[in-house]
């Protein structure tokens, strides 16, 4: 049997990612001694490795919790695995895609910003670089949506 330290030093975590582990019951402990130390049996090393796996593929905890109760249940989690990922790759491609437009804007923006002279703020504008960039915007959204 292991303390939460043992569990964690041989699982390459940190103790208080064990402890949270526990209280959102990713693991849980095989015993409790009457001092209050949590003993733990040594599989949850393989649990504990496992978890941080699915972290370093995008899994988030909930998910994980979901995997692992399937598999403590007896069933394959591999369907779940295969359809919570090929969403998390969707929406990460449409994030990038997201990325990569607003560094388009950016840089777009730092290069007309070259040849304007600093601004005072008067009262009407707080910074006539920004302001720029929101005109010309308005002026592309509102020709995209026909106004």
């Amino acid at each position: 049997m292991l303390t939460i330290h043992e569990l964690a030093k041989r699982s390459g975590v940190a103790p208080h990612v064990v402890r949270y582990y526990v209280r959102i019951g990713l693991i849980q402990p095989a015993a409790q001694k009457e001092n209050g130390y949590r003993l733990f049996e040594s599989k949850e090393i393989s649990r504990l490795r496992f978890i941080r796996m699915a972290k370093q593929l995008g899994f988030t905890l909930n998910e994980i919790r979901q995997i692992t109760r399937h598999a403590d249940e007896g069933d394959s989690p591999c369907g779940d695995v295969r359809r919570i990922i090929q969403h998390r790759i969707k929406e990460n491609r449409a994030k990038i895609e997201q990325m990569e437009h607003l560094q388009s804007r950016m840089e777009e923006a730092l290069a007309k910003w070259e040849g304007m002279p600093d601004g005072v703020p008067d009262g009407h504008s707080v910074c006539h670089l920004i302001e720029s960039v929101e005109v010309e915007e308005d002026i592309i959204d509102s020709s995209s949506r026909g106004g």
